[in-house]
């Protein structure tokens, strides 16, 4: 017997987690993973804390220099935040 209504494994499972509301949360812990994939472990390094709240990541850093550099290429490392995850997940990026 054949079955006519064959579906690809990898669409059930974007449908199913899509129709879940899992879908915004598995990109935000993508998006922090990234972070260090993104900046790289020097700069993870001075990094003490990350979330999101709200479309806007919070990251707290231990040198004031550092987040000095940072915050003048805050909407370059959105962009590149979010283009690694694949999704608009950040809007903005909020230096502690």
């Amino acid at each position: 017997m054949r079955r006519d209504n064959t579906e690809v494994i990898g669409d059930i499972i974007r449908k199913f987690i899509r129709e879940e509301g899992l879908e915004t949360p598995l990109n935000e812990q993508r998006l922090l993973k990234a972070w260090e994939e993104v900046l790289g472990p020097s700069i993870s390094s001075y990094t003490s804390k990350l979330y999101i709240k709200n479309q806007v990541l919070y990251v707290h850093l231990s040198s004031s220099v550092l987040r000095q550099e940072l915050m003048m290429n805050r909407e370059m490392l959105v962009k590149s935040l979010n283009k690694h995850v694949g999704a608009t997940v950040i809007i903005n990026i909020i230096f502690h």
